[in-house]
């Protein structure tokens, strides 16, 4: 008897143990939590434009943060979108300016994390169907592929034209993902151009299939072809569904944090291990070389620039007459409390 008193007050002494090792706040949170199992929808999962999302679910990020999370991947942005506007994904990652289009249809979307500071997106001419390629004005009566219409790479597209003198009703775009079904349509003919992200657009451009004639893939890009900061990559929901569940949201923006922080030192075999094998498109030298070209385009701290809001609408409103610049309040298409807290707790 004396025995077995030993070894329960023994085992409860270690409990107490173990459960001090977690800190106090992180244990409150975690029981706070008010839907520790959501889904998430993105529009190209595979894509370096979301390459925290995936490094924060395969290193087991959300999972630490007490969420149970189910990642459901679509051909673009666009779709995506239309999951979480249907219903059948909570939260979205995807592009920031769909928080501006969608206010602009009286729905109030708002960002609450950021996984990129530049758009990563590229358009490039054939080389084969556009040989002779000298203007904005030779893409009219073409076929333009993109990774789903309505999507990030659409918009970017959609603004190049515009500068140009085209309007998007001139061309004709073509969905065609952001994977090995976007090198294919290109490089049989289907499409005369291409607006995507990364790997497809170094894998392309370095096997000499396109001429790039537009690029965010950097900051200095972005700046030329937008003005300022571009918010691109984030995860952003109903206003109503992060008013309704704060600690989820943290929860979240907390997991994207930490990735954003362990991609800043990880090397090029540590991507390579973390990553899953397709998304190397069988070719891991270009997929590394495409990631180096973007590396500086990923969010460092899941804040979004103060600029970088008045950047998208500029844009967004130069060639969308839908979207009335007066009568949107950038101020409810997102917040930086939740990055800003993420922020503080991960930093060195």
């Amino acid at each position: 008897m004396l025995h077995r008193r030993r070894f329960t007050v023994a085992a409860a002494t270690l409990g107490a143990a173990s459960s001090i090792a977690v800190p106090l706040w992180v244990r409150a949170q975690q029981a706070r939590i008010e839907k520790p199992r959501l889904s998430i929808a993105v529009g190209g999962k595979a894509a370096f434009y979301y390459l925290p999302l995936t490094i924060s679910e395969q290193l087991g990020y959300f999972k630490a943060e007490g969420l149970d999370v189910e990642i459901s991947d679509f051909a673009g942005g666009a779709r995506a979108l239309q999951a979480v506007v249907g219903g059948s994904a909570d939260v979205c990652s995807g592009a920031y300016e769909h928080t501006i289009n969608l206010q602009a249809k009286n729905q109030v979307f708002q960002s609450f994390v950021l996984q990129g500071r530049a758009p990563q997106i590229a358009i490039g001419v054939s080389t084969k169907n556009m040989a002779g390629y000298t203007g904005i004005a030779d893409l009219k009566g073409k076929k333009i592929g993109v990774s789903a219409p309505g999507s990030s790479t659409n918009m970017v597209a959609n603004l190049l034209l515009s500068r140009g003198g085209l309007k998007a009703s001139d061309v004709s775009f073509i969905g065609v993902g952001v994977a090995a079904g976007a090198l294919t349509a290109l490089r049989s003919g289907q499409i005369d151009a291409i607006s995507n992200t990364d790997p497809v657009m170094t894998m392309l451009e370095q096997k000499g299939d396109v001429k790039i004639i537009s690029d965010t893939r950097t900051l200095k890009g972005t700046q030329e072809v937008f003005g300022g900061p571009m918010p691109a990559a984030c995860l952003y929901a109903p206003a109503e569904f992060v008013q309704k569940h704060p600690n989820t949201c943290q929860a979240l923006a907390n997991a994207i944090v930490h990735g954003l922080k362990w991609l800043q030192t990880a090397g090029p075999g540590d991507i390579i291990k973390t990553v899953p094998e397709t998304y190397l498109l069988g070719d891991r030298a270009l997929y590394l070389a495409s990631f180096d070209k973007v590396r500086e385009a990923i969010a460092t701290d899941g804040m979004i620039p103060a600029e970088g809001p008045k950047t998208a609408l500029a844009a967004i409103a130069s060639f969308d007459t839908t979207v009335k610049a007066d009568r949107i309040d950038l101020g409810k298409t997102y917040t930086n409390d939740f990055a800003r807290r993420a922020k503080e707790r991960f930093k060195a």
